[in-house]
């Protein structure tokens, strides 16, 4: 007879405090990190990146501000140690208001059976694109083991993963046209296997008609869009409201375009916040769908050797500082 392993206990950690000492920069800070906002992600099936950190709506100011990839649906994440409160839940529908989002996560150490029975009650009465999630955050170790940070959610958008936007009758022909184009991507991109790093770093989004579907990098403020016109395809980076990390990384333009293997327009776009980095694929025409495959495949290319390149310079653009 195989001898049974001795077993451990699994032990919560009550104290959050005991690993985040102030909530309101030790835990923010450490949940904008990348690996952090994958764990996140995971528990509400959805894929965010931060953008933000402490962004004000005025004298208030949201955790974090985020965007779900694919969609370019705007998202809030609100956390609280304490229980659900019903100041807090005024003040996630003020920041949500205020930053006019799509996607609320509110974070609590513990929810109220009431808070709870608000937030599916806002759910059911909002529609497709917007909903909340009410998460509670917890912290576990196994005997003298390092502690391992799990996010509970407690509510949810009623059939959030299922929901797929539908096109009205009366939508224009080139709206269902890339509708069905983004829907085929995503087949292609999950389903197909044709480029296994990229389906490992996204997943699946909620299909829409839109013009441009947006990446995260795991850096916030920096995103990657992918525009997609009647005859061409843009890959970008999309820099928020930062012209320093432009200059540093114009400065390695070359280094940049020989390492991606591709020729960028670099557009610092004067009198704007942002700023851009693109590349363009043409022709590309939509209407052709025997070329969508060819399509699929740069778009993917694309996203990762931007992610890749940009993360690698950027960093060191960083560390040279």
């Amino acid at each position: 007879m195989t001898a049974i392993p001795r077993l451990s206990r699994l032990e919560e950690i009550t104290d959050l405090s005991t690993i985040w000492h102030d909530e309101a920069k030790d835990f923010t800070d450490w949940l904008a990190k990348e690996e952090n906002m994958h764990i996140l992600s995971q528990s509400a099936g959805l894929e965010i990146s931060a953008e933000e950190t402490h962004s004000p709506v005025g004298k208030f100011r949201v955790d974090i501000l985020a965007s779900e990839s694919g969609t370019n649906r705007r998202a809030i994440i609100i956390s609280s140690f304490s229980q659900t409160e019903d100041s807090g839940l005024g003040r996630v529908i003020t920041l949500a208001a205020g930053k006019n989002a799509d996607i609320i996560i509110w974070i609590v150490r513990h929810a109220n059976e009431e808070h709870k029975a608000a937030v599916e009650w806002l759910n059911s009465r909002t529609g497709n694109s917007t909903g909340i999630f009410l998460c509670e955050v917890k912290l576990f170790r196994i005997g003298s083991s390092e502690p391992a940070v799990k996010f509970e959610v407690i509510s949810r958008p009623n059939n959030w993963a299922k929901e797929v936007r539908k096109i009205s009758e009366d939508a224009s022909s080139i709206e269902k046209l890339r509708f069905d184009y983004w829907n085929a991507f995503q087949d292609y991109a999950f389903d197909g296997g044709s480029n296994p790093r990229f389906a490992a770093s996204y997943r699946r989004w909620q299909t829409s008609s839109n013009y441009g579907v947006v990446f995260g990098t795991g850096r916030p403020g920096v995103s990657i869009i992918i525009a997609k016109t009647r005859d061409d395809i843009e890959a970008g980076l999309n820099i928020a409201d930062d012209r320093e990390l432009f200059s540093r990384l114009l400065a390695r333009k070359d280094d940049i375009e020989s390492e991606a293997g591709m020729n960028f327009d670099w557009l610092e776009l004067p009198g704007r916040k942002g700023s851009r980095i693109r590349a363009k694929k043409s022709p590309a025409p939509l209407t052709d769908k025997s070329s969508w495959p060819e399509q699929f495949d740069w778009i993917m290319s694309s996203v990762m050797n931007i992610r890749e390149t940009f993360s690698r310079h950027m960093k060191e653009a960083d560390d040279e500082q």
